[in-house]
């Protein structure tokens, strides 16, 4: 037995001490849910009194709901690219669908969040659209998760359009209705089934698993057993202020010049508008049914309490408001989005109404997992933690929203503020106009508010980086280009 006694010691020294901090890891694996064009239509930010969102809800109940949180762009390239690298539009000069950013010289070997927790020994694995493009990555670029499963997308479409053809080129992807398929069928079930496969199979530890849902981006399709939860005949629709854009700038008409995006003058004139609120509601309905899939096979897995779990929109989506459909401005519709915080050391049923941006989540990251600081280029967003321990805790920072070079919107607890690349302004005061009807930029008393507000647009302004396509404006200080060519102002789409 005395020969034992050191052996027994000696796993006595080596055993760790249990204290009361203990009961949170010290490298949690990390759930990251990403949906597209989801606005603030979503039970627990009551942004649609019908809509029904029950799982994304009770991920609302167990963690902390920032309900004032920003894109830093109204579209999916630029916004994945500023969350996923840590750096401003204005900063990379990503605007449009393209380019892949590891196209571009100077960040083509800046480190990303994956790449960052990979670099940490986490198994990073990435399912459906999380990255715009790159997917997976070319052979000759770096490796931005270990694995990757189903790309996801649209996933089975009917044989012609539902709704037939629509202004701005007929666009193959403006359509929504519901026709007969299953579930199954689409591309967003086979993205939540493979992230529920690697949470039943066990995945290496600790990990970051990347999950990308495409709906309720458009086409807005989904079975008949979601468009029932939103019968036609009691729909409510969004409220309009009808001449609504006659105190907004021309300029604010050159973000979303020439679209395949419906204005709400075609929709109405030709019955869609109705039908395309019921889709994007069933849209999302069938889309928070995928993220409660995934969330009960976590629960299941015996990692509910070792996991972090962020769920994010790229950006938000108008439906009427301000006369037009689509993304691709600088007010409330398209620049709030959801996002939600659980997990060890996130207080369950929290709500925190500051202005944040999904630029946040990177360094957010990095200190809930306790992670080194990204090395290289340093990361532009702020912490969330603070805000997390204390959600009434002062935040400096405004949130900021770019698109395309020179156009920012400001948004901080009150207000809204918007400069445009000709220099005209908007300002609105969302405590008593919340639906921003009433631009009082022209007005001499807001002054003091709009310099305020100013002293926030970026210092940085890069212009389109090279190969940018799609939806790029420029503006020379006398012409604004769209996609190449100079805008007629007269040849504004109605």
């Amino acid at each position: 037995m005395s020969s034992s006694i050191p052996l027994i010691l000696a796993l006595v020294v080596a055993a760790p001490v249990v204290g009361p901090d203990d009961s949170k890891p010290e490298r949690p694996n990390v759930l990251f849910l990403a949906i597209d064009d989801l606005n603030d239509w979503v039970g627990c930010l009551g942004g649609h009194p019908q809509v029904q969102t029950p799982h994304i809800d009770r991920l609302a109940r167990r963690g902390t709901l920032f309900t004032n949180a920003h894109t830093q762009s109204p579209l999916c390239n630029p916004s994945r690219t500023s969350i996923l690298t840590g750096l401003r539009p204005s900063t990379t000069g990503i605007y449009g669908l393209a380019p892949w950013f590891r196209t571009v010289d100077e960040f083509a070997e800046v480190v990303s969040l994956p790449q960052h927790f990979r670099s940490h020994g986490y198994t990073a694995l990435s399912t459906g659209k999380v990255y715009h493009g790159g997917y997976p990555p070319p052979p000759d670029r770096p490796r931005e998760f270990d694995s990757y499963g189903p790309a996801g997308g649209v996933g089975v479409r009917p044989d012609e359009k539902l709704i037939g053809p629509t202004p701005g080129g007929n666009n193959p992807l403006m359509d929504w209705g519901t026709f007969p398929h299953r579930d199954e069928d689409k591309g967003d079930y086979q993205v939540a089934s493979w992230a529920v496969e690697q949470l039943e199979s066990g995945i290496d530890e600790p990990f970051f698993l990347a999950a990308g849902f495409f709906l309720p981006h458009v086409p807005c399709y989904a079975t008949q057993q979601w468009f029932d939860l939103y019968p036609d005949e009691s729909l409510i629709m969004p409220r309009v202020f009808r001449g609504d854009r006659l105190d907004t700038p021309e300029f604010s008409w050159y973000l979303h010049w020439y679209l395949p995006e419906p204005r709400l003058s075609w929709m109405e004139a030709n019955g869609h508008w109705r039908s395309l609120v019921q889709a994007y509601l069933a849209s999302i309905s069938f889309v928070d049914a995928q993220v409660g899939r995934v969330l009960d096979a976590l629960d299941a897995s015996g990692h509910s309490d070792d996991t972090i779990i962020v769920l994010w929109s790229d950006h938000g989506y108008h439906l009427g408001e301000k006369e037009i459909s689509g993304k691709n401005t600088l007010w409330e519709p398209s620049t709030r989005v959801p996002l939600i915080v659980a997990g060890p050391g996130v207080p369950e049923g929290q709500r925190c109404d500051r202005p944040v941006e999904l630029l946040d989540l990177f360094p957010t990251l990095i200190d809930l997992c306790a992670l080194s600081p990204r090395p290289g280029m340093p990361l532009e967003g702020h912490s969330l933690v603070p805000l997390i321990n204390d959600p009434t805790a002062d935040r400096p920072w405004p949130a900021i929203t770019t698109h395309n070079q020179g156009n920012h919107g400001i948004r901080t607890d009150r207000w809204r503020f918007i400069r445009y690349a000709d220099g005209s302004e908007e300002l609105y005061d969302l405590q008593v106009d919340p639906e921003e009807w009433t631009n009082l930029a022209l007005d001499p008393s807001y002054e003091p508010i709009l310099a305020e507000h100013r002293r926030w647009l970026p210092s940085v302004d890069r212009p389109p980086a090279p190969g940018s396509q799609h939806r790029v404006l420029t503006f020379d200080g006398n012409t604004a280009i769209w996609e190449g060519a100079p805008i007629i102002p007269s040849e504004k789409m109605p």
